[in-house]
């Protein structure tokens, strides 16, 4: 709860809907068989949220004061996505993919098992609040599990179709976050990941990809507007069907309205 000292009013209220998406998560660095990085947390009050949950609530917030934003990197190789964080928002990092007898890593959607050495299995999404899907299993030779993506569960089968993401229309228009990584096998290497869509990181024969970064969008009433404070990557749209956005694409810093 805010809490306003002094005398005078305190300041007014502003209502601000959210997507808060993590850094994705990256496979292990072994040739071939490693599970695909797991996508990054996405949670929003603006329907839906990953995992396949319901909208959660907009924040109730204050004009003049400075609310904490941290965007989420995408996940090295062989390493989880980093968090993203609005306020009390926390969307989680994005798990690795497992290979050589290590399973997949567990974040917002689980990486993917492997299968240099010996099957594992796929690691276990953030449940509460849910923000994604679990990675797939290995399914023997050449079948890596694919990372969990924020719309459905990781498949386990070489150059399958990753794990879908969720649309998402906070911007205007529809936009899909959270898609989960490929699982690695001969003779398909994926593709770089999407910048500021926390896709989890493909895995391949030759090539492993890094997690893609994370993401903060805010939607307000377009009679305020938003300060980005230092630290941070972000800019405002002009107003349009009655909102304006904010979206912040790196950094930790802190925002203001007025």
């Amino acid at each position: 709860m805010q809490i306003f000292a002094g005398v005078g009013a305190p300041p007014s209220p502003i209502t601000i809907d959210y997507l808060v998406g993590a850094g994705g998560g990256s496979p292990a660095s072994v040739a071939e068989q490693a599970g695909g990085g797991g996508a990054g947390g996405v949670r929003s009050s603006v329907s839906p949220t990953g995992g396949l949950g319901t909208a959660e609530t907009a924040l109730t917030l204050f004009l003049g004061i400075s609310y904490t934003v941290t965007v989420g990197a995408g996940g090295g190789v062989g390493a989880a996505g980093s968090n993203s964080i609005f306020d009390t928002i926390t969307s989680t990092g994005g798990g690795f993919g497992g290979a050589g007898g290590v399973n997949g890593g567990p974040g917002g959607s689980g990486g993917g098992g492997g299968d240099f050495g010996s099957p594992t299995v796929g690691g276990t999404r953030t449940a509460s609040p849910v923000q994604g899907f679990n990675g797939g299993p290995s399914g023997g030779s050449n079948e890596a599990g694919g990372g969990g993506g924020a719309g459905a569960v990781g498949q386990t089968s070489v150059g399958n179709n990753p794990a879908a993401g969720i649309s998402n229309s906070i911007t205007g228009s529809a936009v899909t976050y959270g898609q989960g990584g490929l699982g690695g096998g001969a003779g398909s290497d994926g593709s770089a990941s999407v910048a500021n869509r926390s896709k989890g990181g493909d895995s391949g024969e030759t090539t492993r990809h890094n997690g893609g970064s994370g993401v903060v969008i805010l939607r307000y009433a377009d009679t305020f507007a938003i300060t980005i404070g230092a630290g941070l990557t972000g800019t405002e749209s002009a107003a349009s069907g009655g909102y304006k956005r904010a979206t912040i694409t790196a950094g930790t810093g802190n925002v203001s309205w007025a």
